[in-house]
């Protein structure tokens, strides 16, 4: 689980709107998600972990949380079934930002991610500033667990 205070300045980066359609990527404890779905119109969150997705969607029940759908899957490259989406935030690190992410944003889109590997890590927002045409912005440095079965980048080999 992320610290309470990355939470609030990643969601505080993503600069939620009522209207946003937002993906986590690992669901965790929910309490990210359950964030956010008091910012937006609805959160779509995938966990890897049945049993963690299954906790998950009992916390945000109990908590009366009704805007947010808890899958479980792999969203390693994202998770294209309800795109797109106003924004997108990965709750892993990642060594690169897989391209399935910027494609399932919506015009204006942004995705939050942290990208590196440690020690050097960057809490990066990406823009979709026109149709295909990206920005970014490097936030701050910090260090998280990876994200798990990221897409690794191509290694030169003799």
């Amino acid at each position: 689980m992320l610290a309470p205070k990355l939470e609030a300045r990643m969601i505080q980066s993503l600069g939620l709107k009522a209207t946003d359609r937002v993906l986590e990527i690992g669901t965790g404890s929910g309490y990210m998600a359950a964030l956010m779905a008091g910012l937006c119109a609805h959160v779509y969150t995938v966990e890897l972990v049945a049993t963690f997705a299954a906790a998950a969607t009992e916390r945000l029940a109990a908590a009366g949380v009704r805007n947010v759908t808890v899958e479980q899957g792999n969203g390693a490259v994202g998770w294209a079934r309800h795109a797109p989406y106003d924004a997108i935030v990965l709750t892993g690190a990642v060594p690169l930002v897989p391209d399935e992410f910027k494609q399932q944003l919506a015009p204006g889109g942004r995705l939050l991610a942290v990208v590196g590997r440690p020690p050097i890590m960057t809490a990066t927002l990406f823009t979709q500033v026109s149709a295909g045409v990206f920005s970014s912005e490097g936030l701050f440095e910090t260090r998280i667990a990876p994200l798990r079965q990221a897409r690794e980048p191509e290694r030169f080999v003799f």
